[in-house]
């Protein structure tokens, strides 16, 4: 079954959507949700796919809120978020457990252009 918004977000095995940069420094996705995916899909489902262009890899940090300054100028997503992978916590008796809060896999597609 296919949601085209993220209302059945907690039904969603995996959770498709776009990034607003690739920070190549230390490998993390720039996400925001001014598109269709909203603020739900990076998160809930257990699996995380972003597709990205490669004009959206940048060096830093700095350079992907650069992006998001010329694409949206003054109007700002409300909500920007940098993901390094799946979260990972090891409170729990030392032992490691990867995607506590949010996805447990998460996949980027690279596309050219």
């Amino acid at each position: 079954m296919v949601f085209e918004t993220d209302r059945s977000f907690e039904y969603a095995d995996v959770g498709f959507t776009l990034c607003e940069a690739l920070i190549a420094r230390n490998g993390s996705i720039l996400v925001s949700n001014a598109n269709m995916a909203g603020r739900r899909l990076s998160i809930y489902p257990p699996v995380h796919v972003v597709f990205a262009y490669t004009s959206q890899l940048v060096i830093d940090l700095k350079d992907g809120f650069k992006l998001l300054k010329n694409k949206y100028g003054d109007n700002l997503p409300s909500m920007v978020s940098v993901i390094t992978g799946p979260s990972r916590t090891a409170d729990i008796e030392k032992t490691l457990v990867l995607g506590a809060h949010g996805p447990k896999e998460l996949f980027v597609f690279l596309i050219d252009g």
